[in-house]
C-alpha cells in the first residue's frame, strides 16, 4: 500500500526545504501550500514532483531569493508587474489579493506578470476566489519554451499554454485546468523516464510522423508535441493557444520576440464579480444549472458517469485531507538528495 502523508506536515517540509535554499518565510510558505495543493488535487506533474526543480533553481540563481515584483503600471483595475523571477506561487497569490477587492469594488480586475518563475499547478489558485462568489481566469506560457508545432509545421514554436478558469455554482465550484497541446511538458518527460508510452498520438517525429512515443521530443533532431486535436483537429488547440500567447506575452509586452533564453513565465490573471452583471444568485443559477443537466444527461457508457471540471479534484482533496496524500512514486527517492543536503526530515508516512 502507497504511503500517505499529513499535508499539513507535507506543507512544513517544503517550506522547510525552501528555506534552507534560500527563500524567506512568506514565499517558501506560499510556494509549500501551492504544491501540496496540486497533490491534493490529483495533479501530481505539478506538485511535489516540481520542488527539487525548485530547489535547483534556487542554487542556481535561475529563482530569485529576494526582492519584491516591480509595479510597471497600474490603475484602478489593471496591474503590469515584473516578477524579477521571483517564486510563481508567491507572486500569483500575492496578485490575486490585489486584484480580489478591486474586483469586489469595481467589478473586473486584471493583472499581467512578465519574467515570473514556474508557478505550478493553475487549478490550485481557484478556489481562493470562487470561495467568494468571484469568477477567475488564468493563463500561462513560457516565451523561452518551444516544444508544440502549430498544424502543419514540423517546428516547436510555443509552451503548452495552460488556461485555468474557476466558476462558482449553488454547490461546488467548476475548476478547469487545462492546456492547449495534446500533453505538457512534465508528463512527457515523466512518461519517457519511466519508459512509456501515451495511450494516444500526442507528438510527432521532426520528419512529421505522429506518435505516443515522448521520447521523440527529446531525439536528435527532436520532435515536437502536438496541438489539442492533433494532426486531424490541431488547428483548434493551436487557434485556443493563440488566445493563451496574447493575453499572456502580448499583454505584459514582453515575449517571444525579445527571444528569451531564461525560463520565465507571462501571465495573465483577471478576476470578475457576477455582481456587477447579472448576479452571482442568477450567475451560479446558471452555472450550475447547466453542470447538473450534463450530469443528468444520458449516458454513452451507464457505468461512467459524466464529470464537471473540477468534480474529481475536489473529492480527492476531500479523501486526501482525510487520509493522507498519496505522493507519486518518483517524488520521494527525488527529493531525498535535497533532504540529506539540506537536513531536513522527510515526514513520517
Amino acid at each position: 500500500m502507497a504511503s500517505r502523508y499529513k499535508a499539513a506536515e507535507l506543507v512544513a517540509f517544503v517550506q522547510a526545504l525552501l528555506q534552507k535554499g534560500g527563500l524567506a518565510k512568506e514565499p517558501a510558505r506560499a510556494v509549500a501550500a501551492t504544491l501540496v495543493e496540486g497533490d491534493l488535487l490529483g495533479k501530481s506533474t505539478h506538485g511535489l514532483h516540481l520542488l527539487p526543480q525548485y530547489l535547483q533553481s534556487l542554487e542556481d540563481g535561475k529563482m530569485a531569493k529576494t526582492g519584491q515584483p516591480r509595479v510597471l503600471k497600474q490603475s484602478s483595475t489593471t496591474l503590469l508587474l515584473d516578477a524579477i523571477y521571483l517564486p510563481g506561487p508567491w507572486v500569483v497569490r500575492r496578485a490575486l489579493g490585489w486584484a480580489m477587492p478591486r474586483a469586489k469594488k469595481h467589478g473586473v480586475a486584471t493583472v499581467s506578470i512578465r519574467h515570473c518563475h514556474h508557478i505550478g499547478c493553475l487549478q490550485a489558485y481557484l478556489t481562493s476566489a470562487t470561495d467568494h462568489g468571484l469568477a477567475v481566469i488564468l493563463m500561462c506560457s513560457d516565451p523561452a519554451n518551444s516544444t508544440v508545432a502549430p498544424p502543419g509545421s514540423l517546428q516547436g514554436m510555443y509552451s503548452p499554454n495552460p488556461i485555468a478558469a474557476g466558476f462558482p455554482t449553488a454547490g461546488e465550484p467548476i475548476l478547469i485546468d487545462t492546456i492547449t497541446s495534446s500533453v505538457s511538458n512534465a508528463q512527457t518527460a515523466r512518461t519517457n523516464k519511466a519508459g512509456e508510452k501515451f495511450p494516444f498520438t500526442a507528438l510527432q517525429t521532426a520528419q512529421g510522423r505522429a506518435t505516443n512515443d515522448p521520447a521523440v521530443l527529446f531525439a536528435k533532431p527532436p520532435g515536437t508535441i502536438l496541438p489539442l486535436g492533433g494532426h486531424e483537429l490541431g488547428h483548434k488547440g493551436f487557434a485556443m493557444a493563440l488566445i493563451v500567447e496574447a493575453l499572456t506575452n502580448a499583454l505584459c509586452g514582453s515575449g517571444r520576440a525579445k527571444k528569451p533564453t531564461r525560463w520565465g513565465a507571462s501571465i495573465f490573471l483577471q478576476v470578475i464579480d457576477p455582481a456587477f452583471f447579472g448576479g452571482l444568485m442568477e450567475f451560479s443559477r446558471e452555472t450550475g444549472f447547466f453542470a447538473n443537466s450534463c450530469r443528468k444527461s444520458k449516458r454513452r457508457n451507464p457505468k461512467q458517469a459524466v464529470r464537471i471540471p473540477g468534480e474529481k479534484s475536489l473529492a480527492l482533496r476531500r479523501e486526501q485531507l482525510v487520509k493522507g496524500v498519496k505522493l507519486y512514486p518518483t517524488i520521494r527517492p527525488a527529493l531525498e538528495p535535497w533532504v540529506e543536503k539540506l537536513q531536513v526530515k522527510f515526514p513520517r508516512p
